[in-house]
């Protein structure tokens, strides 16, 4: 066999000059991943266009539909750092199965809801069940992949989010047309079933583990290790001390806040403030849950392409991110100051596209800063956005009671609300202007997590 001596330009390269090419078997398990989190948001984002439908069978006002989209949220919330901690513990694909089983079961029983109550019940354990999804992909692409694919492979997993949330509006608008609320719930809740069973016979959380995993991929993936076989005390006092935890939780409480006006009363927005038919209401959703996506795809890209291989990458990834949310706020003011509701989904659409593109330089922040407790640190940066969301839920549908209360009704009832969207987004931007990620969290007498090579490597992702 000959062996190569030349300069490898990536690190596939780098296992192919040491005699044998790597087998791809991590590109099969980003595939699970993305599966995953599409049918996550899938079940998720259906409900945004059902609101209307549920409140008008149920006699459901806008503040206790707005109670019952955050009863997921606060289930999601409270259970996000559990979860992440349990795939620290015990393997991520014993827990990502759990997790895709609980909340399908969940999904479908959405369905068979009667009223207010049940639905919140339902909706609190679907959100319980979702929880520790990212945080258990976050530390399987740590374990998986090597530093320099993270930024595109975190921008495919994000973008799968996204495609799930784009098509859930169109598909659920045409089943609900023809069959009812209910069907969309049944059927989207079947596919994580079937993803959990698919997975579990599959997946391995060691790479080396894998029948598949030759010696050029094993050794590519050696670098990582530490990622699952370190299971020291967190440290709790060094996680509430770090400014850069409370900043990249800022950060996502404020976009959260955002996106999940998208999530949950966008469509019932278009529909009452600028009355667009359901179904149109569900595509153009859809348009604006794909300008994510492509952010998302987008910003990964950027990320692994450009602010990487920058002499300052640190503070190129806080310039990036602090222009994309200025100019999504930028975006979102021209959306609810013109008339025309396509232009005004155009322009959301413009805006969803440029917030969404520092996400995955967000998740590459927190997992460099989580170091070897990824999985519980990256759960408890990713709660952080709970309030934000459950913020967001229920405060765009009581505001628009407050405003029917005093006499406003089409956009002038609903509004007025977008100003606290407006001043989240630019607070978010201002945050990234002082995040420094470059050092991980560890206790005090703790060996590092990582060496200086590999520190390298992750603060360039």
């Amino acid at each position: 066999m000959i062996m190569h001596h030349t300069t490898a330009s990536d690190p596939g390269e780098q296992a192919f000059d040491l005699g044998v090419r790597p087998s791809r078997v991590r590109f099969g398990v980003l595939t699970f991943l993305c599966a995953l989190i599409f049918i996550l948001y899938l079940d998720r984002v259906c409900i945004s266009q059902a609101v209307v439908s549920i409140q008008e069978e149920l006699h459901l006002s806008n503040s206790q539909m707005g109670i019952i989209l955050m009863a997921f949220t606060l289930g999601y919330g409270l259970f996000e750092i559990p979860t992440g901690y349990w795939g620290d513990r015990f393997g991520s694909r014993v827990v990502l199965t759990r997790i895709a089983v609980w909340w399908s079961m969940f999904t479908v029983l959405t369905a068979f809801c009667v009223g207010f109550y049940s639905l919140v019940v339902v909706r609190f354990l679907f959100g319980a069940g979702e929880a520790g999804a990212f945080p258990n992909t976050a530390r399987i692409i740590a374990r998986w992949f090597p530093a320099g694919e993270r930024g595109r492979v975190q921008g495919f997993v994000l973008a799968s989010a996204m495609i799930g949330g784009t098509v859930a509006p169109v598909l659920a608008g045409y089943m609900i047309h023809y069959a009812g609320w209910r069907l969309p719930f049944i059927l989207f809740g079947t596919l994580g079933i079937i993803w959990a069973i698919v997975f579990a016979m599959w997946f391995r959380d060691d790479p080396a583990k894998h029948r598949a995993v030759n010696d050029g991929e094993r050794r590519l993936l050696e670098e990582n290790s530490h990622a699952t076989t370190h299971h020291e005390p967190i440290p709790w006092r060094a996680v509430l001390r770090n400014r850069n935890v409370w900043l990249l939780g800022t950060i996502t409480t404020c976009a959260a806040f955002t996106f999940y006006l998208y999530y949950s009363w966008y469509p019932k927005y278009l529909h009452a403030a600028r009355d667009v038919g359901m179904i149109e209401a569900g595509w153009l959703t859809s348009l604006v849950l794909g300008g994510g996506m492509f952010g998302t795809v987008a910003g990964g890209l950027i990320a692994d392409r450009f602010i990487q291989r920058s002499q300052s990458p640190m503070r190129w990834r806080r310039y990036f991110c602090f222009i994309c949310f200025a100019l999504a706020g930028l975006f979102l003011l021209f959306s609810f100051l013109v008339d025309s509701s396509h232009l005004s989904a155009g322009l959301v659409f413009v805006s969803c596209l440029t917030m969404s593109c520092q996400q995955s330089s967000w998740w590459s922040s927190v997992s460099e800063l989580s170091g070897r407790h990824i999985g519980v640190l990256f759960g408890l940066m990713n709660s952080l956005g709970i309030p934000g969301a459950m913020a967001s839920q229920y405060y765009f549908g009581a505001s628009a009671d407050w405003r029917e209360a005093a006499g406003f009704t089409g956009r002038a009832q609903w509004d007025p609300a977008f100003l606290a969207y407006l001043c989240l987004l630019w607070t978010a931007a201002v945050c990234w202007l002082f995040v420094d990620s470059t050092s991980p969290i560890t206790a005090k007498n703790a060996p590092p997590s990582v060496n200086a090579e590999e520190k390298c490597q992750l603060c360039s992702t």
